[in-house]
């Protein structure tokens, strides 16, 4: 239990009944990163996505060791948005077999459950915890 430092009562905390999910793609730059981001926001399928700067990737690709420059992008919605969100990001992606993971999180803050569910137009039920 959180204690307030002043008050030494219990913090209260929004709880909602709103999971937080993640998605993990690579994509081949920075531009495709945001058109596809743009896409899926627009869509209301994600509440966010982060670019990260480019990235060195070594895989096997049809028998061979290959290699190319990339950028990960993480996006994050609710729960019930992620196999919407994999599915469309599989048809939005432009390589032939795209890396798409999806993962629902353990937890996540109460604002960032309310924040993500808003932005993703899902109204989740919140109520007050001690």
């Amino acid at each position: 239990m959180e204690w307030g430092a002043a008050e030494r009562e219990p913090l209260r905390h929004a709880v909602t009944d709103t999971q937080a999910a993640l998605i993990y793609s690579p994509m081949p730059d920075a531009e495709v990163a945001r058109s596809v981001a743009g896409q899926l926001l627009n869509e209301k399928l994600v509440a966010c996505a982060n670019i990260f700067g480019p990235m060195e990737s070594i895989f096997v690709w049809n028998g061979a060791q290959d290699q190319s420059v990339e950028v990960g992008v993480l996006f994050k919605m609710t729960r019930t948005k992620l196999d919407l969100a994999i599915k469309r990001l599989g048809e939005l992606h432009p390589y032939e077999t795209p890396a798409i993971v999806g993962n629902v999180c353990d937890e996540a803050n109460p604002n960032t459950l309310a924040w993500l569910a808003q932005q993703v137009g899902e109204s989740g039920a919140t109520r007050q915890e001690h």
